[in-house]
């Protein structure tokens, strides 16, 4: 049987990918994984259970066995519960960011939601977001992308994203956290957050998401995706 396609896009935080990533599932009819989310969701079940994140064994017995239900509610926004509570805006703070980044360092983690993110490749294809889905969850990708954006371009993206929530924050310390986390991220031993050498890498800094998006289906129509 003929494993499903799939497209990864990968990137740093706040580059577009999650946009690029949910218009493109929307647009194919394909399943989406957002394998942030598990991560994120990984941080927050620490914090619920009261397990530090430098507790390596600890977490990685939370990973192996994470409780997590993805939903879509009646506006098609994608809902997550853990153990049956909705930790959806919890996991998309400034410290779920954190707390993902810090226990996607941990191999054994990694490795523990290595299995439940190939999962998700199902007929009639799997749009998989994150940060290694074309480099080690699913190096035989059909296509792959690697979105990516200047750290100052990213904070402020958040920054306006954080404030129109009504979220006290600076725009200097999310430049820090954001800049931090690159740092952590490209340079763990494991996974490094590094494009795949035959990704389609694309500079969103200048360029209108709607123009990002347009790049990414003329690639996918060249590559024959379109139709599957």
């Amino acid at each position: 049987m003929i494993p499903a396609p799939v497209i990864t896009v990968d990137g740093p935080s706040g580059a577009g990918k999650g946009t690029i990533s949910h218009l493109l599932a929307e647009r194919l009819g394909w399943h989406l994984l957002d394998s942030g989310a598990l991560y994120r969701v990984t941080g927050q079940a620490c914090l619920i259970e009261g397990v530090s994140w430098d507790d390596h064994p600890a977490v990685t017995e939370i990973a192996r066995h994470l409780d997590v239900r993805f939903t879509v509610d009646a506006r098609g926004e994608v809902r997550v519960a853990y153990k049956g509570t909705d930790v959806s805006a919890a996991i998309r703070t400034e410290e779920g960011g954190r707390g993902a980044s810090t226990v996607a360092a941990i191999p054994s983690v990694r490795d523990a939601l290595l299995a439940r993110q190939r999962d998700f490749r199902q007929p009639p294809g799997l749009v998989a977001d994150g940060r290694d889905m074309g480099t080690v969850v699913f190096p035989q990708a059909e296509l792959k992308f690697f979105l990516t954006a200047s750290a100052a371009e990213r904070a402020e993206r958040r920054y306006k994203q954080l404030i129109s929530k009504g979220e006290s924050v600076t725009l200097a310390r999310l430049l820090q956290d954001i800049e931090e986390r690159d740092q952590r991220d490209s340079t763990r031993a494991v996974s490094p957050l590094v494009p795949a050498e035959d990704a389609i890498v694309i500079d969103s800094t200048a360029t209108p998401i709607e123009r990002v998006f347009e790049a990414v289906m003329q690639a996918v129509t060249d590559r024959g995706l379109a139709s599957k």
